[in-house]
């Protein structure tokens, strides 16, 4: 029995059009934006007002509505587990396209 392997990918651009075919569901989609919108707003106020507790709360709300979105909406493993750099870069870079309306929320 083999185990399918993680793609590899030479570069973010390469993976970035993987990484949002694993985000169609506009749900999924939307519980990443609000998770990454919380880690920047606890790492905001963290850096302001000194309260290093902020800085763990971040992972728990990045990480709980993303799975979320993959397990119940998406049915699918996160990206985190196959390519754990550029899938934080890419919640980054989804959260800022959905910004711009360059992805539908």
């Amino acid at each position: 029995m083999t185990t399918a392997q993680p793609r590899k990918f030479q570069s973010f651009r390469d993976f970035y059009p993987f990484y949002l075919q694993e985000h169609s569901n506009p749900i999924c989609r939307r519980l990443h934006f609000v998770g990454t919108g919380l880690v920047i707003l606890l790492f905001a106020t963290a850096l302001v007002t000194g309260e290093l507790l902020l800085f763990a709360a971040m992972p728990i709300a990045g990480y709980g509505f993303a799975w979320i979105g993959h397990f119940f909406f998406e049915h699918n493993k996160p990206a985190t587990f196959k390519n754990p750099f550029y899938s934080l870069w890419g919640d980054f870079v989804m959260f800022k396209d959905m910004l711009l309306g360059r992805i539908a929320r």
